[in-house]
């Protein structure tokens, strides 16, 4: 069993390119023994967004903190806040926007382990 705090997960700045302003932990992954998921979690500061992409995996996100909105493949925004779970499935084109000037985005994401 592992228990770890979330603010003692090294944060590491997201390089990928169309991120801005984003940032990721992994408190627990297949590093720690997890048969199946990974766990990250990102914050994305005051108007900043993580790369708009797509991957063959599904996701599974909740928002920990502040509001924002996904864009989703037709280039929509659905506005999501703390306390809402979103879920992407494999090959569906998406990015996490912070549309705020003050508050972050904290999000959970749950992957397959091997894609952490």
């Amino acid at each position: 069993m592992k228990i770890i705090s979330l603010d003692k997960a090294p944060k590491k700045k997201v390089e990928m390119q169309g991120a801005k302003k984003t940032w990721k932990q992994i408190p627990l992954s297949q590093d720690d023994g997890a048969p199946v998921y990974a766990y990250r979690v990102f914050t994305v500061e005051p108007e900043g967004y993580t790369p708009y992409h797509l991957h063959n995996y599904e996701h599974m996100n909740f928002v920990i903190e502040g509001e924002g909105v996904i864009v989703n493949e037709k280039g929509e925004e659905q506005p999501i806040k703390a306390g809402d779970f979103a879920l992407v499935l494999p090959d569906e084109k998406h990015q996490y926007r912070n549309k705020s000037k003050e508050n972050p985005l904290v999000i959970i994401c749950g992957v397959p382990k091997e894609f952490e």
